[in-house]
């Protein structure tokens, strides 16, 4: 490794936001948004996209944790809790389209976790059934669930082809025995094999696999190791996630330290080790964290110029309205975003009372959508232009001294207003995003806070 590749390392490797959304969640204003205007916004929204709208839900419950995971979950094995949960989620989704001047067309649905199979295969047909009924569903929908292997079965795949899903990510992580059992994950390759033929007997289209490098004890070894099970499988998509070490915010980190995970040096070693392994089995790089054959939905969406990226990451759907249901979900309208209850009880509490469970949210100002746009551009195409519309004259100077550092070390190239992002920026992406990042800029984030994960 290059000395002048360390010294990139050192400098960068700083929290940094993901940029799922502009502004990131922790400068949301909640203060701009009610219940009555994130309504108003995503009935203008739906009216603007002609009816056309996505779905997330989120579907918390997982029998076993996670060490790794930062996402809101429930640890249980009571099963009981399906049927109150999915009821409530259902009054939600009801008391959306009881707004929706028309029926909504579903392009995409996407059940997430938790593990979305903790529920039965019936139970989640239901569920389907319930959104799609008195709507139209688009005949290129792509409806996708995330699925732990181990608490998957042939009848939950099988039923879910019959129900429309035609796209199925499964968890991974990495198969090194000592690094799953400090993540608490113990899961054999066999059946995670046996997942992916299940999902090709059933013609699901896109089958992805989640692999993450930077966990707890976790070498370049393993990493390809993993790599290369995977390849063996070919799936149509693996995303090859940087491990985010938030220990303030999941408490189950705690079961290791920081002394137990890779340093910067390392990461970027298992990183670049792993996208070698991929483009060589001939997986091609998307965004910053995804790969694909050059078959996919994904790659054709990065080609086109039709990739985009929101808070399930990267997709080829270009959605301005997510509708959100379900514990901790968020929905976002374009101009705004609403996030609901992060508690079981009080999500229930709140629908049962005939009340949208919103417990943040942020309403976009012109200026946020412009960087939102902006920023976009850098995730999804490498590329964009920085001019003074609307913007602060003060905060595009910021821009562009910060930028002309980027450029310094090689990560950008500056044309006038336009911005490229070069190969070895491109790993960098984060950074480059976080120069446009106003909200940064304003509030002038110590660099050790805990509000963000580590760039690299």
């Amino acid at each position: 490794m290059s000395t002048s590749i360390i010294d990139l390392l050192q400098k960068y490797d700083v929290p940094t936001p993901r940029y799922t959304s502009y502004p990131t969640v922790p400068y949301w204003d909640f203060s701009t948004l009610d219940e009555a205007k994130w309504k108003q916004s995503v009935v203008d929204t739906f009216n603007a996209e002609n009816g056309e709208l996505c779905i997330y839900i989120h579907l918390p419950f997982c029998e076993n944790l996670c060490t790794f995971c930062a996402c809101t979950k429930r640890i249980t094995k009571n099963h009981a809790v399906e049927d109150p949960y999915l009821a409530a989620v259902l009054k939600e989704w009801s008391m959306y389209r009881s707004l929706l001047p028309a029926a909504p067309v579903i392009k995409e649905i996407h059940l997430g976790g938790g593990t979305p199979t903790f529920f039965s295969a019936d139970n989640l047909v239901k569920l389907i059934r319930g959104i799609t009924k008195d709507a139209i569903v688009k005949e290129d929908h792509e409806f996708s669930i995330e699925v732990h292997p181990n608490y998957t079965t042939e009848e939950h795949i099988e039923k879910l082809a019959g129900a429309g899903f035609n796209r199925i990510s499964l968890g991974v992580q990495d198969f090194d025995p000592k690094v799953q059992f400090v993540i608490n994950r113990i899961q054999s390759f066999e059946r995670t094999k046996e997942v992916v033929e299940w999902a090709r007997k059933y013609h699901y289209n896109s089958i992805n696999i989640d692999l993450i490098y930077g966990l707890p004890h976790q070498t370049v070894d393993s990493v390809k190791f993993s790599v290369d099970k995977i390849t063996s499988l070919m799936p149509d998509r693996i995303a090859f996630y940087s491990y985010a070490h938030v220990p303030w915010k999941s408490k189950g980190q705690r079961r290791y330290t920081e002394a137990d995970l890779p340093l910067a040096a390392q990461k970027w070693e298992m990183y670049h080790t792993g996208k070698d392994l991929l483009e060589a089995a001939g997986f091609a790089g998307i965004g910053m964290d995804h790969f694909a054959l050059k078959e996919d939905k994904l790659f054709t969406a990065a080609k086109t110029g039709n990739l985009h990226r929101n808070f399930m990451g990267y997709t080829t759907t270009k959605s301005k309205l997510i509708i959100a249901l379900g514990v901790s979900s968020i929905g976002d309208a374009w101009n705004a975003f609403a996030q609901n209850e992060k508690e079981v009880e009080a999500y229930e509490e709140k629908i049962n009372e005939g009340k949208l469970p919103l417990v943040n949210g942020h309403l976009l100002s012109g200026e946020d959508i412009i960087i939102r746009k902006k920023i976009l551009e850098l995730m999804c195409e490498n590329s964009t232009t920085i001019n003074s519309e609307k913007l602060d004259p003060e905060f595009v100077e910021s821009i562009f001294f910060k930028l002309r550092k980027l450029e310094a070390d090689g990560l950008i190239n500056i044309n006038g207003a336009t911005i490229l992002v070069t190969a070895k920026g491109n790993s960098f992406i984060r950074n480059i995003s976080a120069a446009l990042d106003a909200k940064l800029w304003k509030n002038e984030i110590k660099r050790d806070a805990n509000i963000f994960s580590k760039a690299i």
